[in-house]
């Protein structure tokens, strides 16, 4: 079966496995805006600390994509990501994983990680490039861009030390292109006709080999950007 438009969230998740692999065993880590901890399988050789705001439930507002149910049970710290119950330099890591776009104030955000990494402590951050509209009304940006992250990384005490798309312009559009039958269903009531749906499979096949040629594309739209940076000074303003 024809992958492209599918490795979104599988090439996350190894890209996050393989990030948190690279973080010291005994390392204590926090993982900020950790919604259901799902990445706490990839920390058995780290001392694992939860946090999130534990306000969304699954259903948020029904509008946009939710996911219906939402476990907050294994939280160890409830509290706003920009103001973290927890003393200066308290982390050696930080994981911080598709959660700015539900942050008024992303930039807040760093300001705090950069206050509670200690110096060299790593931050392993995802964040859409560009996204639909989910777990509404918690949703604030559709993403940021490279220059986002060159721009306020450095700003606020991080050397980057990793900057890497996901996916590309060809990746993208497949991805939507795919969830087209679901979102017409819903607000079209309407769906690919036998013609229509043989024609996407036949633009799918060509959006894969312009995703094998045009990796560059990336530049133009992606699915999100992967970053590992080390806290390095004090941030500035």
């Amino acid at each position: 079966m024809n992958p492209v438009g599918k490795r979104n969230e599988p090439a996350r998740e190894a890209w996050i496995e393989r990030a948190l692999a690279r973080v010291p065993a005994g390392s204590k880590l926090l993982d900020a805006g950790a919604g259901e901890c799902q990445f706490m399988r990839f920390c058995a050789h780290l001392d694992y600390v939860s946090q999130d705001f534990a306000e969304y439930d699954g259903t948020g507002d029904g509008s946009g994509l939710q996911t219906k149910s939402w476990d907050r049970s294994a939280l160890d710290i409830v509290s706003d990501i920009t103001a973290i119950p927890r003393p200066d330099a308290s982390f050696d890591a930080i994981l911080c994983t598709e959660v700015f776009e539900h942050i008024p104030d992303p930039r807040a955000a760093l300001r705090e990680f950069s206050r509670l990494l200690r110096p060299g402590g790593w931050l392993i951050l995802t964040v859409p490039f560009c996204s639909l509209t989910h777990f509404a009304p918690y949703h604030f940006s559709t993403g940021l861009s490279r220059h986002w992250h060159e721009r306020y990384l450095p700003a606020n005490g991080f050397a980057i030390d990793t900057l890497e798309s996901n996916g590309n312009y060809f990746e993208f559009v497949a991805q939507e292109l795919r969830r087209t039958r679901g979102i017409a269903n819903r607000y079209a009531n309407d769906g690919w006709t036998e013609s229509e749906q043989a024609a996407v499979g036949s633009i799918l096949s060509a959006l894969d080999r312009f995703s094998a040629a045009g990796a560059a594309s990336s530049e133009l739209l992606c699915f999100g950007w992967h970053v590992i940076a080390r806290r390095a000074t004090a941030p500035r303003g």
